[in-house]
């Protein structure tokens, strides 16, 4: 497991979602993030049979990571992911998240991306009952809530997503466990980031919030910082 020791308690990670950057600028769209003190760089893999969208592939998914020193989040929605996890574990730095309602053999799944020294995650959607992840959590790095349905950007928060965190923030501390939650979808610098970090996130997936024609990557990270200053679970 590939741990930040500069990670600290009540700290929350921003991930931007490279699916609403400029694909013809890609490259300096991620530098900007990076300069801009994102934790996280968030790629979404679609494969048009999972969800009904495709994105980026292998050689993409190199290109990002060429392109900044932060860790990759590789979001994997596609079918049986097992088939291709060794095209995008080439990090050990990679966060690898998959579905929970993608793969046949979940623990199977989940402890082959942990023996080869990556971090694994396993998303939920906003369908799929908290009790999916329960069992798993003793193994998992990240529990990942997604707030809009998978499969495309700009998409509006689903408001259910927050309970779901916060079941699961009770589940991890009932435990005793180190998972941390990532909330996916239709967070920007209000409500939705709030709510969600107080539930109990401390990783949260912004795409049009970070990439937007209305300001710079920069101002809109620092929008988003401001925005989540001084928040703590509830």
């Amino acid at each position: 497991m590939v741990s930040d020791p500069n990670i600290h308690e009540g700290y929350v990670q921003i991930a931007p979602s490279v699916l609403s950057a400029d694909f013809a600028n890609l490259g300096e769209q991620v530098q900007q993030a990076t300069e801009a003190g994102a934790d996280l760089i968030h790629v979404d893999v679609m494969d048009g049979q999972f969800v009904p969208n495709i994105s980026f592939g292998e050689v993409l998914v190199d290109a990002i990571r060429k392109s900044t020193h932060l860790p990759l989040n590789i979001h994997l929605m596609i079918k049986e992911p097992d088939n291709l996890l060794h095209t995008f574990m080439k990090a050990p730095t990679d966060q690898i998240i998959v579905h929970a309602e993608a793969c046949t053999h979940l623990h199977r799944t989940v402890t082959r991306i942990k023996e080869d020294g990556n971090e694994v995650g396993v998303a939920i959607n906003p369908a799929t009952p908290v009790s999916a992840l329960e069992d798993l959590l003793p193994l998992l790095d990240i529990a990942m809530v997604m707030s809009v349905n998978p499969g495309f950007s700009g998409q509006s928060f689903i408001p259910l997503a927050v309970d779901k965190v916060k079941r699961l923030r009770q589940s991890i501390m009932g435990g005793g466990y180190r998972t941390r939650i990532m909330v996916d979808g239709g967070v920007k610098a209000d409500w939705t980031a709030q709510d969600s970090v107080k539930a109990g996130a401390s990783m949260l997936v912004s795409g049009s919030g970070i990439y937007n024609r209305e300001e710079t990557v920069g101002q809109a990270m620092n929008r988003m910082r401001s925005c989540l200053a001084g928040l703590v679970p509830d």
